[in-house]
């Protein structure tokens, strides 16, 4: 089967913040060679989710595992993210969406964030 990777974040008008997650999906690619990896974003920026799923089944995808990059599973990951999912399971009837957990309270998350703690702008 072929899987594709759809990082998700919500989009900004700073396109430095938008860059952020094409370096990330950039990240992703060189661990996982194989992988197919797109980006997309909720809200103020290109590509939009529904260009993304898209992306991924226009290059041959049967699973789109749908990674949210957010913080938690607040309303974007529960309503419009399980929204955009099940929409494209109409839309898409032979390709399997997955919505994937947001980032959440992992526990390499408080070491970055205490790394964090000691630096600065």
């Amino acid at each position: 089967m072929t899987t594709a990777i759809l990082l998700i974040a919500h989009g900004s008008r700073k396109a430095a913040a938008n860059d952020d997650l094409v370096r990330i999906a950039e990240q992703i690619q060189a661990r996982r060679p194989n992988a197919m990896v797109e980006i997309a974003y909720l809200e103020l920026a290109e590509p939009t989710i529904p260009q993304g799923a898209n992306a991924c089944v226009s290059r041959g995808a049967k699973e789109v595992r749908m990674l949210p990059f957010f913080l938690s599973p607040g309303s974007h990951v529960v309503d419009d993210l399980e929204r955009f999912r099940g929409d494209f399971e109409q839309e898409y009837p032979d390709v399997n969406f997955v919505l994937c957990p947001p980032l959440g309270l992992h526990p390499l998350l408080i070491d970055i964030l205490l790394e964090r703690l000691e630096q600065r702008l």
